[in-house]
């Protein structure tokens, strides 16, 4: 792939929104910011242009994107929103929520994006200037995590400029995320709901607002994006549960723990979801073999938290 120059542009410059836009028109690629993490996009519907993504990130074909949409309205355009995903989406959206649903046919988006799957993950962000980027684009942007496939996905531009600086055109700076860890997936199937990815909007907080039971995977095939077994990795290697801190390690704690570096010294699992990322790229940078971290309870958002960790520590292919 070409080295392009990467312009970074912020958010709050006079006329950024339409320069990005004018980028994407072009069959280029954009980081944006989200509220989850940043996510390099292109037009979902220009396959050439969302083949780039790959081959930026360097990710599996099989692995499909996420379509970012400015509204409902836009939505149901390109996928069929039954009464549950209706309902999931007036109550959660703009948030930190993916729905993935049945595409409608010939609705125009890649084949690339959903990795050629008769379904399409959806999800509107709470990010102002990313959704009137979909706005003035008027059709939606497919959009991973703006970090090379497998590692530590970022939650500021200059994360994003690290790891795909001289592979996308531009990068919109909107300052530090506010979630953190990428968005909870659900998948919507008549009256089942599956958890497909965990994330800060927990299956008990959407089984409460349902009032139906959120159901977890029943096989290990890819229908979503974040579930490849080896994801979200520093270059050192992790172990999790740890009770001390060995020769040559860094430690990462969670609560009052004695350690190098401290996801949320109160135990606060929002705090730590937004931490986790950054904590993870401050510690890969100490250039220690290995990178422990203490427990952290499996349930709420430590579901989320966990799967991440679990998915940076387990073994990799190179």
């Amino acid at each position: 792939m070409a080295t392009k120059k990467t312009q970074v542009v912020f958010s709050s410059e006079d006329g950024a929104i339409l320069r990005a836009v004018e980028q994407l028109i072009d069959g280029e690629l954009v980081a944006i910011p989200t509220e989850t993490v940043y996510g390099v996009a292109a037009d979902a519907l220009n396959d050439i242009a969302v083949q780039q993504i790959y081959t930026a990130k360097g990710r599996p074909s099989n692995n499909p994107l996420i379509c970012h949409v400015s509204s409902i309205q836009m939505a149901d355009h390109y996928v069929y929103v039954n009464e549950n995903a209706q309902k999931l989406m007036n109550h959660y959206w703009p948030g930190p929520l993916t729905l993935v649903l049945p595409r409608r046919d010939e609705n125009g988006i890649s084949d690339t994006v959903s990795a050629k799957l008769p379904t399409l993950a959806v999800r509107c962000p709470d990010n102002e200037t990313t959704r009137s980027i979909i706005e003035n684009l008027d059709r939606p942007i497919a959009a991973p995590s703006a970090n090379p496939s497998g590692k530590l996905s970022p939650t500021t531009a200059k994360d994003v400029e690290e790891g795909l600086g001289g592979k996308i055109a531009m990068i919109i700076d909107g300052g530090s995320t506010n979630v953190g860890i990428e968005s909870t997936i659900i998948g919507v199937e008549g009256d089942k709901l599956t958890l497909l990815r965990p994330g800060t909007l927990t299956a008990e907080d959407i089984a409460e607002t349902m009032g139906m039971a959120v159901h977890n995977r029943e096989d290990s095939t890819i229908t979503a994006p974040g579930q490849l077994k080896s994801h979200y990795a520093p270059n050192s290697a992790v172990r999790l549960n740890a009770l001390e801190r060995k020769e040559g390690e860094t430690l990462i704690g969670f609560g009052d723990v004695d350690c190098d570096f401290n996801l949320s010294p109160s135990g606060d699992f929002a705090e730590a979801a937004r931490n986790l990322f950054n904590t993870l790229r401050e510690a890969d940078a100490k250039n220690t073999k290995t990178i422990a971290v203490t427990s952290i309870p499996n349930h709420g958002i430590g579901i989320a938290l966990n799967d991440r960790l679990e998915r940076a520590a387990a073994p990799r292919n190179n």
